[in-house]
């Protein structure tokens, strides 16, 4: 099983506080385990309080008031900004599946100068499991798997993004329940 550019929309039954409700773009996985980052939980920063915090200038404030999201509980100070392929930074590793991630600051500059294109998601933090975990995770029903969209990815609103990915399998995220029942 590879899950690369996959989506993990977490289960009922994964009450983890940094994993409820959540939904993880795997963006890597190998037989030595798995890399991802959380793409639908907010923090509360913006953008522009870290352009502040690197002393990055932006001449259009707007850009300053997108959100930065919670990407897992790994290295929660570490910044990764996942966007399309193309342009290539200081930093830059491209993936399967059309998403390209940057961490290094001169793509926080680009993006200031809106020298980048819109389509990127600023995170802070990761998620990572090491062999065999993630796969026992499926296996014990903590997630379902569905292949990635860049249009969810990029496209869509930030709070519809995990019902999104339901509605590509069909299903209402809301009605499940995380125990089954005997008839």
């Amino acid at each position: 099983m590879n899950l690369t550019h996959h989506f993990l929309v977490s289960m009922p039954q994964l009450q983890d506080g940094c994993f409820k409700d959540s939904l993880v773009y795997i963006i890597d996985h190998s037989q030595n385990g798995a890399f991802g980052v959380i793409v639908n939980q907010e923090m509360e920063m913006s953008l522009g309080e870290i352009f502040s915090q690197l002393s990055i200038t932006t001449a259009d404030d707007t850009l300053g008031e997108n959100a930065v999201l919670k990407g897992g509980p790994v290295d929660e100070s570490h910044g990764l900004v996942l966007h399309k392929p193309g342009q290539k930074f200081e930093i830059t590793q491209d993936f399967k599946g059309g998403v390209s991630v940057s961490s290094s600051r001169d793509i926080l500059e680009s993006i200031a100068k809106r020298e980048t294109h819109s389509d990127y998601l600023v995170v802070l933090g990761h998620a990572g499991w090491a062999a065999g975990q993630l796969e026992m995770e499926v296996a014990d029903n903590a997630w379902l798997t569905v292949e990635a969209s860049t249009n969810i990815l990029f496209d869509t609103p930030i709070a519809e993004r995990r019902q999104a990915v339901g509605n590509i399998i069909g299903v209402d995220l809301s009605t499940l329940v995380g125990h089954s029942g005997n008839a």
